[in-house]
């Protein structure tokens, strides 16, 4: 029996993966990164939020809560988590009193960033023809 190292495992699970598959874990990380909240997090985080220069910035929690508008408190911890947790953001803790808490994106995230700003761009600049279809679509024929 043929024995494999651990490497050629990771590659051989990493060449396997298929979002198509319901049981790829790649599926999962899918469904996390096409949330609205991660979305908008991550744009946040990388400087394109209001009164924002453009740079990627380290963010407080309530810096964040204030930029991304609708989002509820228990929404945006537990989706900073679920970031913090697949590598995305980092969470940074000084102690201070009251303790000080900055969210900043790592370099995973960045690359991240760079795919769902596009796909911001685009719902925001295509959005009269989405509407446009709608009313099209809803109205009595």
């Amino acid at each position: 029996m043929a024995t494999t190292t651990a490497a050629s495992r990771r590659r051989d699970q990493r060449e396997s993966y298929n979002a198509f598959l319901a049981v790829c874990p790649s599926r999962q990380l899918l469904d996390r990164v096409s949330d609205k909240w991660v979305v908008l997090i991550l744009c946040a985080l990388a400087g394109e939020g209001p009164g924002s220069d453009g740079d990627p910035e380290r963010m407080r929690y309530s810096e964040l809560s204030r930029i991304i508008a609708g989002v509820s408190q228990k929404m945006l911890t537990q989706t900073l988590r679920s970031l913090e947790r697949d590598g995305l953001v980092e969470r940074t803790v000084t102690p201070t009193v009251p303790v000080t808490v900055h969210y900043e994106l790592t370099a995973l995230g960045l690359s991240l960033h760079q795919c769902t700003t596009q796909l911001r761009s685009w719902a925001q600049a295509h959005m009269d023809a989405v509407n446009a279809s709608r009313d099209r679509y809803d109205s009595p024929s």
